[in-house]
């Protein structure tokens, strides 16, 4: 069974920049250690052989013809934007 830490916790927090108190730092120990012990379950599972599906039932889907466009709306997609050139966006550089 994976058990995670109170360290580990406040690293995972930190990580996806949530703020978190020591109590539910505590609380969430459990948790996380239980919701990976049940992912940790699933390595048991034989699916040699079962071929990867996005749902229970077949389904095909919907295909359309794979053609580049420009959308041809430009000027409405851009209309909004505060800087633009050529129906293009204008941002700011931001890597140096």
């Amino acid at each position: 069974m994976a058990v995670i830490d109170e360290a580990t916790v406040k690293r995972v927090a930190r990580l996806a920049r949530i703020k978190i108190t020591p109590e539910e730092a505590k609380g969430l120990v459990g948790e996380l250690s239980g919701i990976l012990a049940w992912v940790a379950q699933l390595d048991e599972v034989n699916t040699e052989g079962v071929e990867p599906m996005t749902r229970v039932a077949a389904m095909a889907l919907k295909k359309r013809q794979d053609v580049v466009t420009d959308g041809e709306m430009a000027e409405a997609v851009t209309m909004n934007a505060p800087e633009k050139t050529d129906h293009f966006f204008v941002v700011p550089k931001v890597v140096e």
